[in-house]
């Protein structure tokens, strides 16, 4: 009989201070519960009746939101696992920033449906295989129950619907008011060809107080602060913009000057008078009558500049300062001097104007073919509230970028995840051997769209989901648009289509596409090495003062 030789903990290959879980047990079913830990979190704000979350980070900054985005961004997700998930859903925001929910929630439920299936014995490769045929089927599926297409991207109607549904998602009640706003700032900057569409065209500027219904369209780029000098508007004007701040050079060394008479004293500030006069003279005689800083503005230089009819504006975002760069045409300065001719751009009107009571300052071209930038001006209550506002904004407006991508339309309500189940549910009926399982339970996964809109409506989700399942297994001709009413009228179900309820297809493609893959990679994980964390042995906590002892 052969002596058996007790199986080591790979003691010898590492440094001491390694830990290590291996097997289904150790490894992926705490990888999954992780995952689905933090897909529960962002579950509860999914739709329009989702939760706000109240998340302080490490900066002690309040954020009160329903977007998941800021949410998982804001968390620090330290689970290897999870942060899967985190980046999934933060290349979901960079490829079509919307839809970030989704993602988390279908990879955290696809892993959990994969967690009964492992307990049932199946191996994780078969899994794997069963996921990957669901995840390309459901890819073909999806491409064919497109309901409308937007064919002109530069027309307010078609253009309404879909942004409503995505603002919808996040100030259920104001999507009306802000779809319009967004829809008029989209089609104000709109190119001649809308693939070229920036979203960095639109901006957002919140303005404390008032209510929503003051909020307003822009034709330009607006800063909330008033002109430094006495100079409040110009026309036809030359723009030169620095990011140094507008004073004299202060030296590093502190100088100490003697002074032997009265003259001396009277001549003392004369010449350097007489230098920053010569700066912003020479400023005057190259036609410069708008000047843009990126730092402070010295009571000399300001009173020069008063003097010689120059208007001057403080920018104090470099990323402010970049974007007024594109739409004038001029080139940021880092030292004070004339600008060449290249190097200075132009704008038809920078004027300072009131909005409810705050005066601030707009930069606007009037003619078509120049860059142009509008400013949606947003006023609320609170300056979380006037946060949220403008991450729903957000969404609006990179809705528009996804669809200048691909214009298809798919029902929304989940009533396309509702039809994608019944599908692959006959897929899987179809298919032979243990892959069956797995397509089974990818099916049942986007179930948890519908019943979550249920469940945050505070509806009774099962006898909602009954009526869906019923309604989509029905032969009649608008079945697959039949989705979840969250108003709650009649039985819990309408047509989606009918209600104006659209979502963009490729949002929901890609997010499809990123969750699937993400639970793939944690579910393909079988061992965790961990090496022990760097720097010394912890501080002790004591009681009182650190330095006491």
């Amino acid at each position: 009989m052969a002596l058996r030789i007790p199986k080591s903990t790979l003691p010898q290959l590492f440094k001491e201070g390694y830990k290590f879980s291996q097997g289904v047990d150790e490894a992926v079913l705490r990888n999954i519960e992780a995952a689905h830990e933090l897909s529960e979190i962002v579950r509860t704000s999914f739709g329009p009746n989702g939760r706000n979350k109240m998340v302080i980070n490490h900066l002690e900054k309040l954020f009160v939101t329903n977007d998941a985005a800021t949410i998982i961004r804001e968390l620090d997700v330290i689970h290897p696992a999870a942060k899967l998930l985190v980046m999934a859903s933060q290349q979901q925001e960079a490829e079509m920033g919307d839809a970030t929910n989704y993602v988390v929630i279908l990879c955290g439920e696809l892993l959990r449906k994969a967690e009964y299936l492992l307990t049932m014995g199946l191996h994780p490769s078969e899994i794997v295989q069963g996921y990957e045929i669901a995840r390309d089927k459901a890819m073909e599926i999806l491409e064919s129950l497109t309901v409308s297409t937007v064919t002109d991207l530069k027309s307010e109607k078609s253009l309404l619907l879909p942004i409503k549904s995505a603002i919808a998602a996040k100030q259920y009640g104001h999507e009306e008011l802000l779809a319009n706003l967004v829809v008029k700032a989209v089609l104000n900057v709109m190119p001649k060809n809308p693939k070229d569409f920036s979203v960095d065209a639109i901006r957002v500027v919140k303005v404390m107080g008032s209510s929503l219904y003051e909020s307003a369209v822009v034709n330009g780029m607006v800063f909330g602060r008033e002109p430094e000098g006495n100079i409040h508007k110009a026309s036809q004007a030359k723009v030169a913009i620095f990011t140094c701040p507008l004073d004299i050079a202060q030296t590093e060394t502190k100088g100490t000057v003697l002074i032997h008479n009265a003259k001396e004293m009277l001549n003392f500030t004369k010449d350097e008078e007489k230098h920053v006069e010569k700066i912003f003279k020479e400023l005057a005689d190259a036609n410069v009558k708008v000047i843009v800083t990126g730092g402070g503005v010295g009571e000399l230089a300001l009173h020069y500049l008063n003097r010689f009819g120059i208007m001057v504006v403080k920018v104090l975002s470099k990323f402010d300062l970049r974007r007024l760069c594109r739409v004038t045409g001029a080139t940021a300065l880092a030292r004070i001097g004339v600008p060449t001719a290249e190097e200075m751009g132009e704008c038809d009107i920078v004027e300072t104007v009131e909005i409810g009571g705050d005066r601030v300052t707009v930069f606007r071209q009037e003619k078509d073919e120049k860059s142009k930038t509008t400013t949606i001006v947003i006023r609320g209550a609170t300056q979380n509230h006037l946060d949220d506002i403008e991450r729903a904004i957000d969404d609006g407006v990179n809705v528009v970028k996804a669809l200048t991508k691909d214009q298809r339309l798919v029902p929304g309500a989940g009533a396309t995840e509702m039809e994608l189940n019944k599908r692959l549910m006959e897929v899987g009926d179809k298919t032979p051997g243990l892959n069956q399982h797995a397509i089974k339970k990818f099916a049942e996964a986007l179930e948890i769209f519908p019943r979550t809109l249920c469940e945050n409506a505070g509806m009774d989700a099962t006898e909602v989901l009954s009526r869906l399942y019923a309604a989509h297994f029905s032969s009649s001709d608008n079945s697959a648009a039949i989705g979840v009413d969250v108003e709650n009228d009649h039985d819990g179900t309408l047509d989606a289509v009918k209600h104006d309820i659209l979502d963009v297809m490729t949002a929901k493609y890609w997010g499809t596409k990123l969750a699937t893959d993400t639970a793939l990679t944690v579910l393909r994980v079988d061992q965790i090495i961990m090496s022990k964390p760097a720097g010394g042995p912890k501080p002790p906590k004591s009681q009182g003062h650190w330095d006491e002892d």
